[in-house]
């Protein structure tokens, strides 16, 4: 069975993206839960431990406080609150953590540091998994035991004002809510003035217990402009006169004799240097956590805050509040707080909190008995209830003080053992779905492997034993063998399997493509093996077998040697730093091979055209196509010239844009040419900057457009510009007063007007050469076009500092498409891999990482005056991925403009395929094999992430290739 390279291609890269989403769904683990299906309730309470033959007491201490006020800052990073600029920030709070009645720490959130995640973390207290990720988009109800269901059973009345995510996870648990969105990041007044208007009227009434308040401004803040930004002080003091006001309202209230009440001061999560959120950095995890109340004791003095878990919090409140603890709850007691009880209810709601993780671990863990903490847990429960009788019976010796506070400590240390060890558990792995996507990608990497030599020959075809395959006795062997084992994994599991809740249907299909592929692996290599020598099919034009250049062994061993660097932590959170390097050697290799072409090479045939491999549009009649045409520059002198100089010219483009956004985990917070820029006193020359940009933008895309598109491009680029100015980035030079401006609405709307005019016009010009003319120019202008409007996009979504990113990516495209693919005869397999690296290079010269937190979410709503979900999201992906669909659009263009596209085309998908499956294939073992390190884990999961959205775009990509060839060639005569 022959089929053409570039359909070949794309089913194994769909086919590869089926393979690694069934790896995600095993990898993700799923958070550690109880498999009892009911929530606790407080008959279900252990009885206090007693040796005597007297009833033994079941009864939970009574509550510590009556009221509760939980104020949750979103994003507050704990320097906000205890760093030297504690005082000016939030000096009310500062005073309080000083001088008042508090207790202060700093609570450690686990990644993924996103809002969804970590509020399920305070009211389960269990740690999410990563792909909660994905579900913070759109929060579903959350059916577990938490701390909010436990307060609405036992009649607790609660009111919540903020962030609609709670809502959504507790829907119909609050007497009174309003919420509201959190995901409009343009918006940080009138969303934490939603929340505060309802504030005076509430504190007024006692018909409430529990009062929940999240506030996005600062979130938003962050996510706009930074946590150094001007804004930030000015709202951190309007969320500290809220505090204020609410703390002075408790006072005011406090009963004689009454329980105290308890006023909670916290954040969900921190704030990257950056202003964003999602990764594990230390401003990142590290939030504040002040709890205030009249029944600890006043402080003297300013003290370094002890470190606590942020699912501590859970299981403190529910003691607090007379609550049992949920049954997924991995945090312990925060001590201090209960330090004012009896030494008898202390060592009580300890031993509370210690039976609920025994039975967590007893329920996770096999071996659980043998944890040093279950251990610990059982002798102080037994010195625990040795303590209790003496108590009974009357003792008051002294004897029996220190053999409380050793219970006490044994208590405290048993508790860090078992949380300690159900955190490093984080959750359980389905493997056996994990080995059945890596079998899958592997299987389809070495297919492409074996097809290599006929996918990159003159025919562009590939020859795949599909029929003697299925027609064999082994294919039918292994789909039985590989059913059996499926019927075996599932029955003898102990925990589900994703993999084997499927149908039969689905599961026959996925054992029958895995035996075919396997059968057509090894005809393959035995037709392979069998073959005499020098009769491979030829690379490059040269018959009898591979030839290597110098290009080739740097391409082949630069993308070999960046797959080995994933195997390193270091590595993977600086991965820049590898692109960076290969991209600076490409272009010297590069450079010696125009030196050699123009100074050492004879050049006996370098008038004909009928050589050279791959032509521009320009090349086919279109005259405005060359960039020499529009400088006036026809000689060969000067065309020399330039492309001697297009290498040094593409080196020092990227140093420069090395040095305007940094990268990666280590080096992120360091200043930058981008900082500079966005500084207030720069403003005027990040004007400068961004109009100089968007005209040399303009220059660049225009050359292959129509008049129509030409004129549609200038007004959306004025557009983007006014669109910047609107929103404060830039400045107009006739701008002068401090009138009322927009929030840019209007103008980002303006140019999406253009961007569809554009896509609309490329789009008909393209449908019309595939259907109607078969005229490759217009073929090529709609292909431009559609690039020049998704060009434009990307301008409006950038920052204003990020310009020049997009301007120096189109010249170095225009230059090395000019004067070195073509002029250098470089094949579409070395084309494809130079777009590849250079489209991975910009992911990172974007200011992007491998850490959520560099995700830049207030693009998704540019030009939009709510939270809609489908845009926000496409918009977000766009923009994140900018660098990467540029050159692969750009690849797209350059490969149709062809005069034999359709090789170039089944060459350039199959590239694309291979380099897209070998990380994807080393990288599923790599993280199969680290999964149950938590440093690891958090670096690679986001990582794995970006791979699996990168492999889609590829396939997305390839599939349109290959659409659009298809269709020409069939229309051909």
């Amino acid at each position: 069975m022959r089929i053409r390279s570039s359909v070949f291609a794309c089913f194994c890269l769909i086919l590869e993206v089926l393979g690694i989403a069934l790896f995600l769904r095993g990898f993700f683990p799923v958070p550690i839960k109880s498999s009892f299906s009911s929530k606790s309730k407080l008959s279900d309470v252990p009885p206090e431990p007693f040796t005597g033959r007297s009833l033994n007491s079941s009864k939970v201490p009574d509550a510590l406080f009556k009221r509760v006020v939980i104020v949750l800052i979103d994003a507050l990073r704990e320097d906000f609150v205890f760093g030297p600029n504690g005082r000016k920030y939030m000096p009310y709070i500062r005073h309080l953590v000083e001088r008042g009645s508090t207790h202060s720490f700093v609570a450690k959130a686990r990644p993924p540091t996103v809002t969804m995640p970590r509020i399920k973390a305070l009211t389960t207290g269990s740690i999410p998994g990563f792909i909660d990720v994905v579900m913070n988009l759109n929060s579903p109800v959350l059916l577990e035991d938490n701390l909010i269901w436990q307060a609405k059973t036992a009649g607790k009345r609660m009111v919540f004002y903020g962030d609609d995510t709670w809502v959504k996870l507790f829907p119909k648990h609050f007497m009174e809510y309003d919420g509201t969105t959190s995901f409009f990041v343009s918006d940080y007044t009138e969303v934490d003035n939603n929340v505060t208007r309802h504030l005076d009227s509430t504190l007024k009434r006692d018909d409430w217990d529990i009062l929940i308040l999240h506030y996005l401004g600062l979130d938003h803040i962050g996510h706009i402009s930074g946590p150094h930004s001007s804004l930030i002080q000015p709202k951190l003091m309007e969320m500290d006169d809220i505090l204020k006001k609410i703390h002075g309202s408790l006072i005011l209230k406090e009963a004689e004799g009454a329980l105290p009440y308890l006023l909670v001061l916290c954040g969900d999560h921190g704030m990257s240097e950056t202003g964003s959120h999602g990764g594990s950095s230390e401003h990142e995890v590290n939030t504040p956590l002040v709890l205030i109340s009249p029944a600890f004791k006043k402080k003297v003095g300013m003290e370094k805050p002890s470190t606590v878990e942020q699912v501590d919090l859970t299981p403190t409140l529910a003691l607090g509040l007379g609550l049992p603890i949920s049954q997924n709850s991995v945090g312990r007691l925060i001590q201090p707080v209960v330090e004012e009880a009896s030494l008898r209810d202390q060592l009580r709601f300890l031993h509370l909190n210690g039976h609920q993780l025994s039975y967590l671990l007893k329920d996770s863990m096999p071996a659980y008995e043998k944890e040093e903490g279950y251990e610990q847990f059982r002798v102080a429960e037994k010195s625990h209830g040795n303590w209790v009788k003496l108590v009974v019976e009357g003792n008051t010796s002294e004897v029996l003080a220190n053999m409380g506070k050793k219970v006490f400590k044994q208590y405290l240390e048993a508790l860090r053992a078992m949380s300690a060890a159900l955190s490093k558990q984080l959750g359980k792995y389905d493997m056996y779905s994990m080995v059945v996507g890596m079998v899958l990608v592997f299987q389809l990497l070495l297919l492409m492997l074996l097809a290599m030599p006929e996918a990159l020959s003159s025919a562009s075809e590939v020859d795949l034993p599909v029929s003697s395959a299925l027609l064999s006795l082994p294919f039918y062997l292994l789909c039985l063998l590989l059913s059996s084992v499926h019927v075996l994994v599932c029955t003898s599991a102990e925990s589900s399997c994703y993999f084997c809740s499927l149908s039969w249907g689905l599961v026959f299909g996925a054992v029958a493509l895995s035996s075919a592929l396997l059968c057509i692996l090894v005809s393959m290599a035995a037709r392979r093996g069998a073959k005499p020598p020098g009769k491979s099919p030829s690379h490059g034009g040269v018959s009898g077998g591979w030839s290597l250049s110098e290009l080739d062994v740097l391409l082949l061993v630069g993308t070999a040697g960046h797959t080995l660097s994933l195997s390193a932590s270091s590595f993977v959170e600086e991965e820049h730093q590898v692109w960076y390097f290969l991209l600076n050697t490409l272009c010297l290799v590069v450079f010696q091979d125009v030196c050699r072409k123009y100074f050492r090479e004879r050049r006996a045939n370098i008038g004909s055209f009928e050589d050279e491999a791959y032509l521009l549009p320009s090349n086919e009649g279109d005259a405005v196509a060359s960039p020499l045409a529009d400088l006036g520059v026809t000689d060969a002198g000067s065309e020399k010239w330039l492309a001697l100089a297009t290498p040094p010219l593409t080196l020092a483009c990227c140093r420069l844009l090395r040095s305007l956004n940094q990268t990666g985990v280590q080096w992120a917070h360091l200043p930058d040419l981008g900082h500079w820029l966005n500084s207030l006193e720069h403003k005027m020359v990040l004007s400068l900057f961004a109009a100089l940009s968007l005209a040399l933008i303009y220059f660049l895309v225009q050359r292959r457009c129509s008049w129509v598109s030409k004129i549609a491009l200038a007004l959306g680029l004025l557009g983007v510009y006014s669109y910047r100015a609107a929103v404060g980035n830039v400045v107009f030079p006739w701008h002068h007063g401090g009138g009322n401006m927009s929030k840019g609405t209007v103008e980002a709307r303006f140019v999406y007007v253009f961007v569809l005019g554009i896509l609309f016009t490329g789009s008909k010009d393209l449908l019309r050469s595939q259907v109607i003319t078969a005229d490759a120019r217009l073929k090529s202008r709609g292909l431009w076009e559609i690039y020049s409007g998704v060009v434009l996009l990307v301008a409006l979504l950038f920052r204003a500092h990020n310009l020049p990113v997009l301007c120096c990516c189109l010249l170095v495209q225009t230059l090395m498409a000019q004067f070195i693919w073509k002029k250098l005869h470089y094949d579409a397999a070395q084309t494809t891999i130079m777009h590849y690296w250079f489209g991975q290079a910009f992911f990172y010269f974007q200011g992007n990482s491998n850490s959520i937190a560099t995700v830049d979410i207030s693009v998704g709503f540019v030009g939009l005056e709510s939270y809609v979900e489908a845009p926000a999201f496409f918009l977000t992906a766009l923009s994140t991925y900018a660098g990467p669909l540029l050159w692969a659009a750009h690849l797209v263009c350059y490969l149709s403009s062809e005069k034999r596209s359709s090789v170039a085309v089944g060459h350039g998908c199959y590239c694309l395929a291979l380099l897209r499956s070998v990380p994807a294939a080393a990288y599923v073992v790599l993280v199969t094999a680290l999964r149950y390190h938590l440093f690891i884990w958090s670096v690679f999961s986001p990582k794995l992430l970006y791979e699996s959205m990168h492999t889609l775009l590829t396939a997305a990509i390839c599939l349109f290739f290959t659409t659009m060839e298809q269709s020409r060639s069939s229309s051909r005569p």
